[in-house]
């Protein structure tokens, strides 16, 4: 049983971390393997008697950015088919694709060998698709996954980054969607590659912060999607100095505190886009533009009580008093006009994060 995080000292939060943290490397190998075979099965056999062709086949979740934790973990296969030519139809026979690929998956189940338990769950008409991979030899050792039949909105072979405003007509999609995040597995290369790329050492990090999550006490409340979490430690990273090598302990602090500070933090990437766009510009600013009777840390968020964690979280860690932290600064909004709770913040404003102004 690992020892409780905030009684490991700073110089030893790596060893924690590689010691209790990441997943056994001949499992992940062995998982790797697994999910491979299994992807090639269901890109050359599904659909085979059909118009309706598989485009790509694409890993997913964190198991494919490289944080995937210790024990029991989730991931996605996203399998990208041709019936759909924009967002809404991926509703469109539904049952019919997940029929195929259930029948597709139980036959690679027969006929391939794994070195992993390979197990379908079985429900009655589902929506979702799902499998796991479990270790022959540590059994708390498992991925779950699951397949999802998606659009291919990138129109891109696998592995490559389109171009900011390559195809504005599927940037013209974007227009009569307001449900942000509905959509979000047609993006599933874009989210992986987006950590993938990062330095050893910040996945590390995101999986520190990913079990100080996981470590909250249940029944208090909701929390905000764990993926904001890591976003907020990959922004942590960048406006701290990207130094592939910096100290655990120092990371962690920073990214408590920027979680305390939830109110005045607005954090968006224009890596994979740009706001130059019409269609696109207009798009991101209703996303940070939320009408100020829902603002998106209002306390049903959840942000309120994972920023009361932690402040607890701090004051157990007997060194962090004396640690220092990342100097962070204000996000960046030279590309849009950005409407703060307690009023505006302009471009060229620069304020610590040390001066709790942020």
């Amino acid at each position: 049983i690992p020892a409780l995080l905030h009684q490991t000292p700073a110089r030893d939060l790596d060893k924690f971390i590689s010691r209790f943290l990441q997943p056994n490397h001949h499992f992940l190998a062995q998982v790797n393997k697994a999910v491979n075979t299994i992807c090639s099965f269901l890109r050359e056999n599904c659909f085979r008697n059909s118009p309706i062709k598989v485009l790509k086949v694409v890993k997913g979740g964190s198991s494919a950015k490289g944080t995937a934790l210790r024990g029991r973990s989730d991931a996605d296969i996203v399998v990208f088919l041709s019936c759909f030519t924009q967002f809404t139809e991926q509703g469109n026979k539904r049952a019919e694709i997940i029929s195929e690929i259930q029948a597709q998956l139980e036959a690679c189940q027969q006929e391939q060998q794994f070195e992993v338990k390979f197990e379908i769950s079985k429900w009655e008409n589902p929506r979702v698709l799902s499998f796991s991979l479990t270790s022959q030899t540590m059994l708390d050792h498992s991925v779950d996954f699951d397949v999802l039949p998606a659009f291919d909105a990138l129109g891109e072979a696998p592995g490559c980054r389109p171009e900011k405003g390559k195809d504005r007509s599927r940037q013209a999609q974007l227009g009569p969607y307001h449900c942000a995040g509905e959509f979000s597995t047609c993006f599933t290369e874009l989210q992986r590659d987006f950590i993938v790329s990062r330095p050893t050492k910040l996945k590390s990090l995101i999986r520190l912060v990913k079990y100080w999550y996981r470590q909250m006490p249940k029944g208090k409340g909701s929390l905000p999607p764990q993926h904001g979490l890591e976003l907020l430690t990959v922004y942590a990273w960048e406006q701290g100095g990207q130094d592939p090598q910096f100290g655990m302990a120092e990371g962690f602090r920073t990214v408590l505190e920027l979680i305390t500070q939830y109110r005045q933090l607005r954090i968006y990437w224009t890596v994979n886009y740009s706001t130059e766009d019409e269609t696109i510009g207009d798009f991101l600013r209703q996303q940070l533009q939320k009408p100020r009777s829902r603002p998106a840390w209002s306390p049903d968020s959840g942000w309120d009580l994972l920023a009361k964690e932690a402040e607890d979280c701090m004051s157990l860690f007997s060194y962090f008093k004396k640690l220092s932290f990342w100097t962070l600064y204000p996000t960046n909004c030279t590309l849009l006009r950005v409407q703060w709770w307690s009023g505006e913040l302009c471009p060229g404003c620069e304020c610590p994060l040390g001066s709790k102004r942020l």
